[in-house]
C-alpha cells in the first residue's frame, strides 16, 4: 500500500484484527462496523474511515466478511512478510516474550536469546538457544537478523543497544526504562511498561 498509515490508524487495525480473531474463532463468517465501533468504544465512522484505507468496501446489508478483513489488515501491516528478530536479555521478561506464542501469528519469528549471565548462557527456554551477548554479531550476520527486543535492566539498556547497533541491528523494540541514544537510520519503538502503568494509573485511578 502507497499511502502512509499514521501510528494511530495503525493501533486501531491491530485492535480491529484482534476482535475478527475472536469472530473467526467462533466461527462467525460477518462483521458490520457498528459491532466493531461499539466493541472499541469508538464512532462507527472512525471504522469505515479505517477500512476505507484497506480498499475493502464491505458489502451492503451484509458488513465485512471477516476472512477477507483480517487477510487485508495483515497485508496492509505487513504480518505477511515473516521477519525474524533476537532477544537481549533472558530475565523475567524476555523469557515471557521468548515464550508468547501469538508472534507467530503476526509475523514474528524469536529465533534466539542473548545474555552475559553464565547460569543462563547455554541452556534452551521453549526449545530457543540461550547465548553469550558476545555471539550477537556473528549470528545476526549469518541468519540476516536486524531486529533485536532489549530486555535488559535499565543500567546496561545504553551499552548493551550501542553493541547491538554496532552489530547490524537496525530495528529495537525496547522494553528497558530508558530513553535510548541511537544513530541515524536505527529505529527504536519504546515499551517502558512503567511508564504505561502510570498513564493508566493517573487516567483511571488518580484522575477518576
Amino acid at each position: 500500500m502507497d499511502q502512509k498509515i499514521s501510528q494511530k490508524v495503525v493501533e486501531r487495525l491491530t485492535l480491529y484484527h484482534s476482535i475478527l480473531i475472536e469472530y473467526l474463532e467462533e466461527g462467525i463468517e460477518a462483521i458490520s462496523s457498528p459491532q466493531i465501533a461499539a466493541r472499541l468504544k469508538i464512532d462507527d465512522s472512525q471504522v469505515r474511515k479505517d477500512f476505507k484505507l484497506l480498499n475493502n468496501a464491505g458489502k451492503c446489508r451484509v458488513g465485512y466478511l471477516v476472512k477477507d478483513l483480517k487477510e487485508s489488515i495483515e497485508n496492509t501491516l505487513g504480518f505477511s512478510a515473516p521477519k525474524d528478530a533476537f532477544i537481549i536479555g533472558a530475565g523475567n521478561v524476555g523469557l515471557a516474550l521468548a515464550k508468547y506464542d501469538n508472534f507467530t501469528n503476526y509475523g514474528l519469528n524469536v529465533l534466539a536469546l542473548f545474555d552475559n549471565d553464565p547460569i543462563k548462557v547455554g541452556m534452551e527456554f521453549d526449545n530457543k538457544q540461550i547465548f553469550h551477548i558476545s555471539k550477537l554479531p556473528n549470528l545476526a550476520e549469518r541468519l540476516n537478523v536486524d531486529i533485536v527486543i532489549l530486555t535488559v535492566p535499565r543500567q546496561q539498556a545504553q551499552k548493551v543497544a550501542d553493541f547491538a547497533v554496532e552489530s547490524g541491528i537496525k530495528y529495537i523494540w525496547n522494553f528497558s526504562p530508558v530513553i535510548l541514544r541511537v544513530p541515524s537510520g536505527v529505529n527504536v519503538w519504546n515499551e517502558n511498561l512503567i511508564a504505561s502503568f502510570l498513564q493508566f494509573a493517573y487516567k483511571n485511578i488518580i484522575g477518576s
